[in-house]
């Protein structure tokens, strides 16, 4: 089978909202969908069959920078993909995968190193810093010019380099389903000037990955067609969410990643700026975005897919995702709360009080992170498996006010 991507239902409350499924040589990807990172080929804490039965997952995406540096993307090549290295497989056939380009880790060891913030900043955050020099005392641990970037491993310190090529060549042999163009993810707080320059390389990046990924043929691990996605950039400013999406949205990607850095008030609206310009035939992913909120926003506005590191980082220091809004499982009041941590009778974390994962944590158990961490999966896979049913039915808006109501009260 190669790739492919059906829409199964049109909103009609919402104009770019869809249900959809998207085809992959090793299976289907029902949207929109909350895709679990293994960033090292690994889903931390959990177990391939956790992620499969527990969560629900239907993919699962890997890190590029990460896996190239560790254990590397020959030893990665010889497993014959990092699905079949990490055993992401049902019935001894791969399920399907994502990688990202690595571009994210020259936005966070780069241009965006001592500025102290994430891909998504406040208006506050902006406005405190944006007439302030840049000042730091780190080292920039990355160099980004029009040609690529060299970076120092955060592993051993050796000095590397990627380019648009070399990122292709490495995530061939990752073996991905999908896999992103090579892009430059700049800090929010970047002044306009650096965004339109970035903008630019990114879309000279776009054109040499598709250029590299004809050439190199099918995936060197799997003999799979690979899917590329280019990815869309421009910060906050609408001209640039709007420019990218035109001349990426008029190159031969097979989908596209909206990457790059947003306001926290205006994600919503910038997503609606680049969807309604990208192909509508074709699947949109946002990166790295995992707040509950966000992803309602971003399925009301097109996105098909998400991935975030989120819900297994702040489960493993104890927070939880409940439909009553997150909470800190380690607080004191939970010492006593025989109340199960999930809700709902078919998780799998229902059979689990809050107090016996209150005394994990307390007791500093591993167990502690990883029944954590399968709840928050199964929450925003579940959260975006009910978008899908809701947008299917008509009864969306409703679906999404009450969620925030309840989520956020």
């Amino acid at each position: 089978m190669s790739f492919s991507f059906e829409i199964t239902k049109k909103s009609d409350e919402f104009p770019l909202a869809r249900a959809g499924v998207i085809h992959t040589p090793h299976g289907d990807i029902h949207t929109p969908a909350f895709i679990p990172v293994g960033t090292k080929a690994t889903v931390k804490a959990l177990t391939v069959e956790e992620v499969k039965d527990k969560v629900g997952g239907e993919a699962v995406l890997a890190n590029t920078y990460h896996l190239y540096l560790q254990p590397g993307d020959e030893i990665v090549a010889k497993h014959g993909g990092f699905a079949k290295m990490m055993n992401w497989q049902k019935d001894g056939n791969p399920l399907p995968t994502f990688t990202d380009s690595g571009g994210f880790q020259v936005f966070s060891l780069g241009q965006a190193l001592g500025h102290g913030v994430s891909k998504i900043a406040t208006s506050v955050e902006i406005s405190k810093r944006e007439t302030k020099e840049e000042t730091s005392n780190h080292e920039k641990l990355a160099v980004i010019d029009d040609e690529g970037v060299t970076f120092k491993s955060v592993i051993d310190g050796t000095t590397h380099r990627f380019t648009p090529e070399i990122s292709m060549q490495i995530q061939h042999k990752l073996g991905a389903d999908i896999f992103f163009a090579f892009d430059e993810c700049t800090s929010p707080l970047a002044p306009i000037e650096y965004q339109r320059e970035a903008i630019d390389r990114t879309h000279s990046w776009a054109k040499r990955c598709i250029d590299e990924h004809k050439r190199l043929g099918v995936s060197e691990s799997t003999g799979k067609q690979q899917a590329l996605f280019g990815v869309v950039q421009g910060g906050a400013y609408e001209e640039l969410r709007k420019e990218s999406a035109r001349v990426l949205g008029s190159m031969d990607f097979d989908g596209y990643g909206i990457g790059g850095s947003f306001t926290k008030e205006d994600m919503g609206t910038a997503v609606r700026w680049v969807n309604e310009i990208l192909p509508e035939n074709k699947p949109r992913h946002l990166l790295g975005i995992g707040e509950p909120l966000d992803i309602l926003l971003g399925i009301e506005n097109g996105i098909d897919t998400f991935d975030c590191v989120a819900p297994t980082r702040i489960a493993r220091n104890g927070a939880l995702y409940t439909y009553d809004g997150r909470i800190s499982v380690t607080n004191a009041k939970f010492r006593d709360d025989m109340s199960p941590i999930s809700e709902n009778e078919e998780w799998y974390t229902h059979k689990y009080t809050k107090s016996y994962l209150h005394h994990l944590f307390k007791a500093d158990e591993m167990l502690a992170s990883t029944l954590a961490s399968i709840h928050n999966l199964k929450f925003l896979v579940t959260l975006c498996g009910d978008a899908r049913k809701h947008l299917i039915e008509g009864t969306f808006k409703e679906f999404k006010e009450d969620f925030i109501k309840r989520y956020y009260k």
